[in-house]
């Protein structure tokens, strides 16, 4: 193989451009031509491509973002779209193909292995970490980590005026970074997509916590929720309790910002099994990293199984806000 392409696609995550660094490094080093396409399907029905060596590529680790861009392309999801798409990397002389992004960029990575003779591998890369396959994606535990610093700030000034604050996090209808950074910083309540929750027993939760001493309380809510759902909870509560309630939603400051250590790491290493899995004949799979283990999964089965929380880390941040 003398030649592969990488692109990033979907939303942004922290950590990207480590995996375009591994994957342009570990190319390079086995003798292969890396070409990035920009703005991920956009770019690639664009023909928007540019030739990526080490030099490009230097002191990007530490950089959020992507350098290659990215975008969600509504045209790639229909068949002629594809079949253009699949034209013009042949035409290009591209033998293989790395897709860093979430579940969507996998089904057109996986449409492209199905539909050509070009080797494709998907590597994990969302702050939602609800891809099958791996522990965690790329990304999720530098969102985790902005979300739980904002978290430890905004807990200072509802201690100062003994407030309630409603945060709302990202991660669509999956609620990883809720639960794990609601434990993280110490919530009385966390509310997870699909988990419907009784406001009398909420409202019940915070008056204990009251009881106890505390002069403010954190209540975590996952943004999968129905658009405006974390008002309405905090109104209820501040009508009910009679305690002055604040709503502060986090948004997309969870996808900027340098990645973590955790997330440079995990990416370079599924970088490099990328790379290693097309050279080694791997199509159609996604590399993931289970237990500190190496494995590649079939791109369908990422999104034909669900990946589940933990919900008995739910039941331990009940025991610890009590």
């Amino acid at each position: 193989m003398n030649k592969i392409a990488v692109l990033t696609s979907g939303g942004d995550a922290p950590g990207m451009n480590a995996c375009i660094r591994a994957v342009v490094r570990t190319a390079s080093y086995r003798g292969v031509e890396v070409t990035g396409i920009k703005r991920g399907y956009t770019g690639l029905l664009a023909g928007d491509f540019v030739k990526l060596n080490r030099g490009m590529i230097a002191n990007i680790i530490q950089r959020g973002g992507t350098i290659l861009e990215t975008s969600r392309c509504e045209e790639f999801r229909t068949e002629e779209g594809r079949l253009k798409g699949i034209r013009i990397l042949e035409h290009a002389g591209i033998e293989g193909m790395v897709v860093i992004g979430g579940e969507g960029s996998f089904h057109g990575a996986g449409a492209v292995a199905n539909e050509s003779q070009i080797k494709v591998i998907g590597v994990p890369a969302t702050i939602d970490n609800d891809i099958y396959g791996t522990d965690y994606s790329v990304g999720f535990d530098t969102a985790i980590n902005t979300a739980l610093e904002a978290i430890d700030r905004i807990r200072d000034t509802a201690d100062a005026f003994e407030r309630v604050f409603f945060v709302e996090v990202m991660g669509r209808l999956a609620g990883f970074i809720a639960l794990e950074v609601g434990i993280a910083g110490g919530a009385e309540e966390i509310v997870l997509p699909g988990k419907e929750i009784d406001p009398e027993e909420l409202c019940h939760t915070l008056k204990e916590s009251f009881k106890r001493g505390k002069r403010s309380s954190i209540v975590v809510v996952a943004e999968g929720n129905a658009v405006g759902h974390t008002v309405q909870i905090a109104q209820y509560v501040e009508y009910r309790l009679k305690v002055s309630c604040r709503v502060c939603v986090l948004g997309h400051l969870q996808r900027g910002g340098a990645p973590s250590a955790r997330d440079r790491v995990l990416a370079s290493k599924l970088g490099i099994a990328a790379v290693d899995g097309i050279l080694n004949g791997k199509s159609g799979h996604a590399v993931g990293e289970i237990k500190g283990d190496i494995v590649y999964i079939p791109l369908h089965e990422t999104w034909n199984h669900k990946k589940d929380l933990d919900l008995s880390l739910l039941e331990s941040a009940k025991v610890l806000a009590s």
